[in-house]
């Protein structure tokens, strides 16, 4: 019995780390494939690291942490369980630990402008999550981008994108007044004058 379990550790060494990292994951109800796409990695590479064959490098894991905006005590947790020697601190100092959080930002602030056919809107505690698709024709139409924010900031989003809708509509329409012509400005001026 024990040689089986020995062999199962050995096929799984990380199986604590990679179940916590699927519990977490499936609490914040996102796929395989959305939490991959975020922080830059194959599907089949998170797969590997959610069975436990896989132990995610220092900088994959901080990735993972940071995208799902994990407390310290967690975060911590999970630094152990993939065996690094010091654990993840939020206020670390350290120069190496600054220069991996400000990459993590930069890639945040990517101002391509993407066009999409579709919407998934996600609603949590955390606030409303905005994952816009676009369709490739076959299957699940993929992510090609994601927004979180906060319940305050989707409805200053929603009422600035009607307001802009309506200025669009209108200036798209020739619904306004016609130009004025010489026949239509005498006939106002006559019709003043009764």
């Amino acid at each position: 019995m024990e040689v089986m379990s020995e062999q199962s550790k050995s096929q799984k060494p990380y199986k604590s780390l990679g179940t916590q990292l699927k519990y977490i994951r499936e609490q914040s109800e996102q796929s395989v494939a959305e939490v991959s796409g975020s922080v830059e990695i194959d599907d089949s590479t998170l797969e590997r690291i959610e069975a436990g064959v896989e132990c995610p490098s220092e900088d994959i894991l901080l990735l993972l942490i940071n995208h799902f905006n994990m407390r310290d005590q967690d975060a911590n947790q999970l630094w152990q369980l993939a065996g690094y020697d010091s654990p993840f601190d939020e206020k670390a100092t350290s120069d190496e630990t600054n220069l991996t959080k400000q990459v993590v930002m930069l890639l945040a602030l990517d101002t391509r402008t993407v066009y999409t056919d579709g919407v998934d809107i996600t609603c949590n505690q955390a606030g409303v999550t905005l994952s816009f698709t676009q369709n490739s024709g076959s299957g699940q139409p993929p992510v090609v981008a994601r927004v979180g924010m906060s319940y305050d900031q989707a409805e200053n989003v929603s009422r600035a994108l009607q307001t802009a809708l309506l200025q669009a509509k209108f200036l798209r329409s020739p619904k306004g007044l016609p130009p004025a012509s010489p026949s239509s400005s005498s006939d106002s001026e006559d019709s003043t004058k009764e």
